[in-house]
C-alpha cells in the first residue's frame, strides 16, 4: 500500500495557508451585496465553466432553497450553464463565447447582481457576460485564482483565491458559498449552524 501521507498533509497546509491570505473586507462586500439583491427581490446570475459551472449550480441550491428555505423573502439566483439546452444552443448557433452573455440580453434589470467564476478569471464566455453586464451599470462579484485575470480587474467585489492550484482554488470557491450561507442562516434567519 502506497503512503501518501507526506503528499496529503502537504495539500492541506497549503490550502490553510491560502485560506489565512484570503481577503475578509472583499467577503463582507460581496455579504452585502448579495443581502441588498435579497432585499430589493433582484436577481443574482451566477455562472461558470467545468467546475466552476458545478460551483455555480451549487451556490444557486445554497441561495434558493438552503437559506431561503428559512426566510420569508426568498434569494433569487439564476444559474446561466444549468439549462443544458440553452446553453448548446447559443453554443452551436452563435458561439461558445456567447453562453453567457446572450441570456443576459434583455434579462438584466437594474439592481440584478452578478456572479462570474472563473478560476484562471481569463475565461472569454465569462468576461463577455460581465463586460456586458457592467456597461448597464450592474455590480459583479468575480470569483477567481491564480493572478485573478481580467476578471479580477473588472470586478467591483473580487473574491480571489492567491494561489496557482485548480483544486485549491476551486476548493475555497466553495468555502466562499458555505461561509456566506452560514453567515446568512443567522443574519437572515437566525440559525447558527456552527454550535
Amino acid at each position: 500500500m502506497a503512503d501518501y501521507k507526506a503528499d496529503i498533509t502537504e495539500y492541506l497546509e497549503r490550502e490553510i495557508e491560502t485560506i489565512r491570505e484570503l481577503d475578509v473586507e472583499e467577503i463582507n462586500r460581496a455579504l452585502n451585496l448579495l443581502q441588498t439583491a435579497f432585499e430589493n427581490e433582484n436577481t443574482v446570475y451566477i455562472f461558470g465553466n467545468g467546475g466552476s459551472a458545478s460551483t455555480a449550480s451549487h451556490y444557486q441550491n445554497d441561495f434558493n432553497k438552503g437559506i431561503s428555505e428559512h426566510t420569508e423573502k426568498k434569494f433569487r439566483f439564476q444559474c446561466l450553464n444549468d439549462n443544458i439546452a440553452t446553453v448548446m444552443a447559443i453554443a452551436n448557433d452563435i458561439g461558445y463565447e456567447e453562453i453567457f452573455r446572450f441570456q443576459l440580453k434583455g434579462r438584466l434589470q437594474p439592481g440584478d447582481v452578478i456572479v462570474a467564476i472563473s478560476g484562471s478569471g481569463n475565461s472569454a464566455n465569462v468576461l463577455n457576460a460581465v463586460e456586458y453586464a457592467k456597461s448597464h451599470g450592474n455590480p459583479v462579484i468575480g470569483i477567481t485564482g491564480f493572478d485573478g485575470g481580467k476578471l479580477k480587474t473588472l470586478s467591483n467585489v473580487s473574491l480571489h483565491v492567491p494561489i496557482k492550484s485548480m483544486q485549491i482554488t476551486e476548493d475555497i470557491h466553495m468555502i466562499f458559498d458555505h461561509l456566506m450561507m452560514s453567515v446568512f442562516y443567522q443574519s437572515l434567519a437566525g440559525i447558527d449552524h456552527l454550535k
